[in-house]
């Protein structure tokens, strides 16, 4: 086993925080490279069954896996035959609590949270998926907890380890763009059925689902075929985070790093689709204001999702922000980032950040970021990735830090779901917001949106 001191660790880690503003957070104990590292994985269908396997390539012992449908459990059991199966994480982590030493996190947003903390809070190192968390006071519990418990941390945001994501930022930093002005971000999602009232009755539940366990720390509600297990829960307010949650943690990224966002000051849903009680709206236009920050002049930030096979329009940029891109491609991407500055602009049409191009002033079209002459001469300062899972299992292992640390990961996540407390408050509502205090100063209401009340039984 290995300690190190704070001096020791900073010495070590210097070269890897690069231009990241952040903090990277002090791992207080680190495995040695051949110490056993058991993982215990809560999740293990859709994403989790990849990210479950990941854990184990990259020498994690898993010994125990959950899932509340007992036919992805008995999926996932045939590639780890000794691991212990639960379909109640709660049950998992009391059982198992002396014999693992890390989570993955892989359910659908609503039980991020609660697991999440639990874990954390248990001194268990953790890897979880985006967005991190499903509200606003859970994104500042686990970074706080992370931090006091000095843990060894990572969320599944795998966009953080591509070279192209880490060019862009270094780019931007550099000033080639000049002084960042405005952010344009827009979304294909939603690809999963939202924008409509929850239908009557109710279904058998499958003989094979823990219904309980699976609507967790959520309001009880009768079980539906096909409306929220497996993968259309994104959609509720109850479960998901709509698409904003869903890809804004990949697609606002690169900027959030790039830019320094830190806190808005005020948030608002601009415009959308028709409002529904319980469902996120089809499309949404939603604006944050971000102040000076380090050197950088206030800035504009306009999020939009629609599906664009929807019959119903998706809200977009106006046409003159995009019409570089249109020029260059010869339509407006599904999904992209556009970051507008006094000298240029930087458009990256993939969710991830995996690659970037620029147009300078003047220029009617993009040119590859890793061709274009204005960023030849921009050196690397960020070390390149070995993998987004092998990060996570590094920094257990010798303390260099995650690229999306919690440190870093949760600040994104409680910055997004603004976003989703904006959307609630109603189109049209400017919400000032006090990022420290986790408040809005003239709009009350939106406090019930910051936190949920928990299903007695399922506190985190």
């Amino acid at each position: 086993m290995n300690t190190l001191t704070r001096r020791q660790f900073l010495s070590r880690t210097s070269a890897a925080v690069g231009t990241v503003t952040l903090a990277f957070p002090f791992v207080g104990r680190v495995l040695g490279a051949n110490e056993r590292l058991n993982i215990a994985c809560i999740g293990v269908g859709g994403k989790g069954d990849s990210d479950s396997s990941d854990a184990a390539r990259c020498g994690g012992n898993i010994v125990a896996i959950c899932d509340v449908d007992r036919n992805t459990l008995a999926k996932k059991a045939k590639q780890f035959p000794q691991a212990k199966q639960f379909t109640d994480y709660r049950k998992l982590l009391d059982e198992m609590e002396k014999q693992i030493d890390a989570v993955t996190v892989s359910t659908p947003d609503h039980n991020h949270g609660v697991a999440t903390i639990r874990a954390l809070k248990m001194g268990k190192h953790a890897f979880v998926q985006k967005p991190l968390v499903q509200t606003v006071s859970e994104a500042r519990m686990v970074r706080q907890l992370a931090n006091e418990k000095k843990l060894a941390t990572q969320m599944g945001n795998q966009g953080s380890a591509e070279p192209g994501l880490r060019r862009a930022v270094e780019v931007i930093q550099a000033g080639v763009i000049g002084k960042p002005l405005e952010l344009h971000v827009w979304s294909n999602r939603p690809i999963w059925p939202q924008g409509f009232d929850r239908p009557a009755g109710e279904d058998p539940v499958p003989e094979t689902l823990d219904w309980d366990a699976w609507i967790g720390p959520a309001p009880m509600r009768p079980y539906k075929k096909g409306l929220y297990h497996t993968f259309a829960w994104r959609g509720w307010f109850d479960f998901g985070t709509g698409a904003l949650g869903d890809m804004a943690c990949h697609t606002v990224n690169m900027p959030f790093r790039a830019l320094k966002l830190g806190y808005p000051t005020v948030v608002e849903y601009e415009l959308g689709s028709r409002y529904y009680p319980e469902t996120f709206p089809k499309t949404t236009r939603i604006r944050f204001e971000f102040p000076e920050r380090d050197g950088l002049p206030p800035l504009k930030f306009w999020w939009y999702d629609g599906n664009p096979g929807d019959p119903l329009k998706p809200l977009r940029p106006d046409a003159d922000k995009v019409k570089e891109i249109i020029a260059t491609q010869g339509n407006l991407p599904g999904s992209g980032a556009l970051i507008i500055g006094e000298k240029g602009k930087l458009f990256s049409p993939d969710d991830y950040g995996a690659q970037f191009y620029i147009a300078m002033k003047g220029e009617e079209e993009y040119k590859s970021g890793d061709k274009h002459e204005a960023c030849k001469n921009v050196p690397q300062s960020i070390p390149r990735s070995p993998g987004h899972m092998e990060e996570w299992f590094r920094m257990m292992r010798e303390g260099t830090p995650a690229y999306s640390n919690f440190d870093i990961a949760a600040y994104l996540t409680e910055i997004i779901l603004l976003g989703c407390v904006a959307l609630r408050v109603g189109e049209g509502r400017r919400m000032e917001w006090d990022g420290p205090n986790m408040r809005s100063p003239n709009v009350p209401e939106a406090a019930q949106y910051v936190s949920r009340q928990n299903r007695k039984g399922w506190e985190a």
